[in-house]
């Protein structure tokens, strides 16, 4: 039997100079927003979208600004840091009985505190931190106002943007297996399953005192270490200690690779068919399908991923969030319906 493969993969995949580097994670936004411009102009010079060409340049440049990067950060900041501005066990007492009931605040104090006593972290992107729900919401707002703005269909200018944008998701995921955040669930007995150095933290004091100690005999320099980021660095670049490592982490699901197939290639590749294959299809139907199906692959998607918090003890926050997404579906939906019995109408 294949022994698991350790993850060992570099975050930073060119050295600049001192602590300038180029990040895979920032190559996967790039190449996101090269390959959504590439597509959307493409999809303007054959008709298939509401914007001319030459407009298409701007259009993403402003989306990947306002839209992604503003819209993601801060829904990262929200609804993921220091498990977000909200307590969820406030919602969770809506459905416990008066027994059980704990009088807790609906506002996460030490997200507050954390808020005030730095509040440059909200800021601070290249540390990593980014939601795909907040950059969906983002893009939302972003292009509805740009929509205004422009005098063209709010809907036939997302029905371009969900077409492309499961790409960025795409890159964004194979980003996050590179880095070795977001890993799944323990997988036992699952053939291609990955021991991720950063899951120790999961992992019992005493376990994780064993796996430093025996780490710092096989390099002594990590006696000095303080955090578990330098012990996975240490770990990448000295393979003994990587493999003592090992053997301290339990296998798990590489769940970026599953959802980045998921909501990421296969919903491009659904939409993007959609979209040539049906050329007259009325204007706000592949977004309400960019909803929906978005919406059903990280639900999926979320039940081999270890869920950074539990929402009433039912779903992740990832879950609970994607369940309003078809809310968005249904109003897209109808409004495609109704642009359809118009073109009936017309006809």
């Amino acid at each position: 039997m294949l022994a698991t493969y350790v993850h060992d993969l570099d975050p930073v995949a060119l050295p600049i100079y001192g602590g300038l580097a180029l990040r895979w994670y920032g190559l996967a936004y790039l190449m996101g927003f090269v390959a959504g411009f590439l597509l959307l102009k493409n999809l303007a010079q054959r008709g298939l979208w509401v914007l001319k060409p030459e407009k298409t340049a701007d259009f993403i440049a402003a989306c990947a600004l306002f839209g992604v990067f503003l819209g993601g950060r801060l829904g990262y900041i929200l609804l993921y840091f220091k498990d977000g501005a909200i307590n969820w066990e406030w919602f969770g007492n809506l459905f416990s009985s008066g027994q059980n009931h704990v009088a807790v605040s609906l506002v996460n104090a030490e997200w507050v505190n954390a808020i005030a006593q730095n509040p440059s972290v909200v800021f601070r992107v290249w540390e990593g931190g980014m939601a795909s729900h907040g950059g969906i919401l983002g893009l939302a707002i972003f292009t509805w106002i740009y929509a205004k703005k422009n005098k063209v269909s709010w809907a036939g200018l997302a029905d371009g943007l969900c077409v492309v944008g499961p790409l960025g998701l795409f890159f964004g995921r194979m980003a996050n297996f590179i880095n070795g955040e977001l890993y799944g669930r323990v997988a036992d007995g699952v053939a291609w399953a990955v021991k991720f150095p950063k899951s120790l933290e999961l992992e019992s004091q005493d376990v994780q005192g064993a796996a430093w100690q025996a780490c710092t005999q096989v390099e002594p320099s990590l006696a000095k270490a303080t955090s578990l980021d330098q012990l996975v660095t240490v770990a990448r670049e000295n393979p003994k200690v990587s493999e003592t490592l090992g053997e301290f982490l339990q296998p798990r699901h590489p769940s970026q690779i599953y959802e980045g197939l998921l909501e990421g290639l296969l919903l491009f590749l659904i939409l993007y068919t959609v979209r040539v294959k049906f050329k007259n299809a009325p204007t706000g139907l592949i977004t309400g399908l960019f909803f929906a199906l978005y919406a059903i692959f990280r639900i999926l998607g979320e039940q081999f991923r270890e869920p950074d918090a539990e929402l009433v003890r039912l779903l992740t926050k990832g879950q609970f969030f994607s369940i309003f997404m078809f809310l968005f579906a249904a109003a897209f939906f109808v409004h495609a319906w109704r642009e359809a019995r118009k073109g009936l109408t017309r006809g």
